[in-house]
């Protein structure tokens, strides 16, 4: 059974930033990095978004109101992938979410199409 273990979350002003870190544990008989690997984020009241992913080909994607603001990256030695995130907004108020493996099929912002979840870090950013 996949285990997502996220941390770095917490509460900054507006204009901060934080690096969530996600370690992955418990899969076999494939690599991490071959595997679709995502953030999204949910606020209270709201539905859960997709904030960034990586599919399996090293292809990395962007919900448009983080471009040029919040980076994903992955260390493949550590099973771990990053989401830093720079010059924040009070909108990005969320609990954060990693994801690991997802469908192939349909767009990696759907959240109902991966398989394994993170137990959620919270943001908070204020004005």
């Amino acid at each position: 059974q996949v285990q997502l273990v996220e941390s770095g979350g917490g509460s900054v002003q507006a204009g901060g930033s934080l690096r969530l870190s996600c370690e992955a544990s418990g899969y076999a008989g494939y690599t991490y990095s071959s595997k679709y690997m995502g953030w999204f984020r949910q606020a209270s009241g709201g539905e859960r978004e997709g904030v960034a992913a990586i599919t399996p080909d090293g292809t990395i994607d962007y919900v448009d109101s983080v471009k040029g603001r919040f980076t994903i990256s992955q260390d493949n030695a550590k099973n771990t992938v990053y989401l830093q995130m720079n010059d924040l907004k009070p909108e990005d108020t969320a609990m954060y979410y990693c994801a690991f493996d997802k469908e192939d099929d349909g767009l990696w912002s759907s959240w109902g199409l991966w398989y394994y979840w993170g137990q959620g870090t919270q943001v908070t950013v204020s004005a």
